[in-house]
């Protein structure tokens, strides 16, 4: 891979009016969604760039503020962008559905609705609605609209709504779920239907799998390509990013990068192989700010490499020591938290296999619908350590059959077959992953339980039906002297219980993405324990002026973490191999302070 140019601005050709970026976290999807709309308005197009990521950082990529309205963005003419506010498109939506609601209702049945539309489920779906109605309602004057989405897991569930809301609606007029009465939410099945419509018609909207020259990347790409097949999103484009282009000459660490990137990429899944593709330079600079986003597709405009700053960086520690300091307590909760793609997985399970190791009783979960657990540890197995995953579908069951046996005895096959409708909700899978997750949290009260959350903007949503499920108890239980509630919360927010592990990665915006979520905690008094700084390339000793740039970048954003951010910060050096099985990942925590 020694090309100096890039063909991504192929898949602008003939771009229809929407464009979807969508992929594993941590791929670009953001970055070249950005550079795609920069190149479009560059031409004379009128583009509105759109994010429906939860933990959105388009407001730090184009360097201005947005909000939930489309926004101008400062030296870009004819690009205006917005994010998908999901707190206030929430709002919006309850006061919509409140509004339905017949005249004569009284105060007490519309608190009862506003109860209802308090969760997490009801997030979603409003800033669905949002995104909807930029699908349904056309593209409003602009000639693109370009939607930065959430990673994969999170946005297949977006795409699968319509298809999931307009059936269960269908003939149902009757009940209500946490989303509102059932009879307000039919007049949103027209445009539920509209929305699937334009993301099935090819000469309306195009989806750009975004991926990494990488093995995990190109498998999450190949399932997301199979999935929204199934959903009818079959125009799709493959792009490639963060490949290693320059000679790697005698670097023995760009030459392990680049034949890391080549196998990968030889070992394509076949189903991606078909599609139109398109392989995106690693750049030295991060990608914030629109003359850095103008680069990425520009070689001429990219910026000079810079010099390499020293390896060595006061205050930050190897993970051995991180297990060091979990091992002294006899049971914990180790959340691993933070933005997708920077390595929660590894971290997490190199993390239950040296406690494991130590002689400590480990259960590794995940919260991740992705759930790469098996593969990162290849179905090794360790004395000591269990491993499973919270699966959304075999929960759900569980969640309904639990639910129809206990509510469901002595009700009529009329009023059962009502209920089992209502189970049947999309929303009920929501419910259903907070029990089994409460259920696992418990366990630390007798043994190491380490999760492996979802990427953080599904977390957040994870997080939220967390607190409004401990706010309910606190209600239902209020005055009840001789009662001692303990919610997950609760659990949560005591340090001596839950250990808090961020991981990011040595670039500007995983750590500004990882400082907000540790702001969202800390807004909910939980207190992170510590972070993890992912994959650091500095004392590689790489002479690749790529490589080299990269670090110089890394440095300052170490000493960001280390000076202002973290109670404790860690570093996990770049591996010339992928850190995959038992011995790689004992290797991996192995080093000592």
């Amino acid at each position: 891979m020694t090309a100096s140019a890039t063909n991504l601005l192929a898949l602008l050709d003939g771009a229809p009016p929407f464009l979807f970026f969508t992929g594993k976290g941590g791929v670009g999807k953001t970055s070249l969604s950005c550079a795609c709309a920069l190149s479009l308005t560059d031409a004379g197009r009128r583009v509105l760039l759109v994010s429906t990521d939860p933990a959105s950082n388009l407001d730090e990529m184009l360097a201005t503020p947005l909000d939930n309205h489309p926004r101008p963005v400062p030296g870009a003419a004819d690009l205006q962008a917005m994010n998908i506010d999901p707190e206030a498109a929430a709002e919006a939506y309850r006061l919509r559905v409140i509004g339905q609601m017949a005249p004569g209702s009284t105060e007490a049945e519309r608190a009862t609705v506003r109860e209802q539309l308090s969760g997490a489920c009801t997030t979603e779906i409003a800033a669905f609605d949002e995104f909807v109605a930029l699908l349904a309602d056309g593209a409003q004057g602009f000639d693109h609209v370009i939607f930065d989405t959430a990673p994969t897991g999170h946005t297949l569930r977006l795409l699968s709504l319509p298809k999931a809301w307009s059936g269960f609606l269908e003939g149902n007029d009757r009940g209500a779920s946490c989303l509102g009465p059932h009879s307000g939410l039919k007049m949103q099945e027209a445009r539920f239907r509209q929305a699937l419509q334009a993301l099935a018609d090819a000469q309306r909207t195009r989806v750009v799998l975004v991926t990494r020259p990488d093995a995990p990347a190109l498998k999450e790409a190949a399932r997301t390509r199979a999935e929204l097949v199934a959903l009818g999103l079959a125009n799709q484009w493959l792009a490639i990013n963060g490949a290693l282009m320059e000679d790697a000459g005698h670097d023995a660490v760009a030459a392990a990068l680049q034949a890391q990137q080549r196998a990968a990429l030889d070992a394509m899944p076949e189903n991606l192989r078909t599609l139109p593709r398109s392989l995106v330079p690693l750049r030295g600079f991060d990608m914030v700010g629109l003359p850095a986003l103008r680069a990425l597709l520009d070689d001429a405009a990219a910026p000079p490499p810079q010099a390499a700053a020293p390896a060595a960086m006061a205050g930050v520690q190897p993970l051995g020591a991180l297990v060091d300091e979990l091992a002294r307590a006899p049971h914990a909760l180790i959340m691993v938290m933070g933005k997708g793609g920077v390595g929660k997985t590894t971290i997490a399970a190199a993390l239950a296999v040296a406690l494991a190791e130590r002689g400590k009783s480990v259960h590794l979960s995940t919260t991740d619908p992705a759930a790469h657990l098996a593969a990162t540890l290849e179905d090794g197995s360790v004395p000591g350590l269990q491993v499973d995953r919270i699966d959304p579908h075999a929960e759900t069951q569980r969640y309904i059959d639990k639910i129809m046996a206990s509510k469901g005895r002595g009700l009529d096959e009329a009023a059962r077959a009502l209920m089992l409708e209502d189970l049947r909700s999309p929303c009920t899978e929501e419910v259903a992953v907070f029990h089994a997750f409460s259920r696992i949290v418990s366990e630390a009260r007798s043994a190491f339980v380490i999760l492996d959350t979802a990427p953080t903007g599904h977390t957040l949503l994870l997080m939220d039906a967390t607190g409004a499920y401990h706010r309910q108890m606190v209600r239902d239980f209020e005055g009840a002297a001789s009662t001692r509630v303990v919610t997950p919360l609760m659990r949560l927010q005591d340090p001596s219980y839950t250990r808090i592990v961020l991981v990011t990665l040595p670039e500007t915006t995983p750590v500004s993405e990882a400082a907000a979520l540790q702001e969202d905690l800390r807004r909910a008094r939980i207190e992170p324990f510590a972070w993890v700084v992912n994959r650091s390339l500095a004392a590689s000793g790489t002479a690749s002026p790529v490589l080299r740039s990269r670090i110089a970048g890394e440095h300052a954003q170490m000493q960001r973490v280390a000076g202002s951010l973290a109670q404790r910060a860690f570093v996990v050096p770049w591996c010339p191999e992928p850190p995959i099985g038992i011995d790689a990942l004992e290797q991996l925590a192995s080093e000592q302070s």
